[in-house]
């Protein structure tokens, strides 16, 4: 079971902080250059845009979104579209999430999660597994979020695993955090305790 921290109050900001204090001290530990994950939805966008003012290497920063919709980069619903025109201004590369890509070790792994435990694109109904021999995955949510009725091409559990530490941004969510804190107890099977019963790696939740 994971070891996980909980923050509570900070705001874009004093999150785009602590987000850049990781990456620094990943950038300084090695040469070249480093791959982080993040989300998409409308929680991470502030802090991508408070992040970009801290004064990092962002040309070593490959970014790769933790999963998309499966429509064109120019299209509303893109998370990959909306993270490269933020990301891209500032020298960081923004990988296109395909499951032809080779995964990477990733310094951090960046994630949300729905009232329903689902992690990335890894719903319920997708039955997601920590030895899944896939490193990314194409499939359909069932049922489709009717914001967004799409498939998704999305990191599996293990490439997540795969990582120096995992945060999440639950966005203030009182029935969000009861899930996760229903998941750290292990109390039910849902995506985001499968993964935090597989993590080792640092866990830092910001409620």
């Amino acid at each position: 079971m994971a070891d996980v921290s909980t923050v509570e109050g900070l705001n874009a900001s004093g999150i785009a902080d602590w987000i850049a204090s990781q990456l620094q001290a990943a950038l300084s530990k090695q040469d070249g250059p480093i791959a982080i994950s993040v989300p998409g939805g409308s929680t991470p966008f502030p802090i991508f845009a408070e992040l970009l003012k801290r004064d990092l290497e962002f040309s070593r920063l490959l970014v790769w979104p933790g999963d998309d919709r499966i429509v064109a980069e120019d299209h509303e619903a893109s998370n990959t579209g909306k993270i490269r025109a933020l990301f891209e201004p500032s020298g960081a590369e923004v990988v296109t999430l395909t499951v032809m890509e080779q995964v990477p070790h990733f310094a951090l792994v960046w994630l949300g999660m729905g009232a329903d435990g689902h992690i990335a694109s890894l719903f319920p109904n997708t039955d997601p597994r920590v030895d899944d021999d896939h490193a990314i995955r194409r499939l359909t949510p069932d049922p489709l979020p009717p914001e967004a009725p799409f498939d998704r091409v999305t990191l599996t559990m293990p490439s997540l695993l795969a990582s120096d530490q995992i945060m999440f941004t639950l966005g203030g969510s009182a029935e969000k955090r009861e899930v996760f804190e229903a998941a750290r107890r292990g109390e039910h099977d849902l995506p985001i305790a499968r993964l935090l019963g597989a993590a080792t790696q640092p866990v830092t939740c910001f409620a």
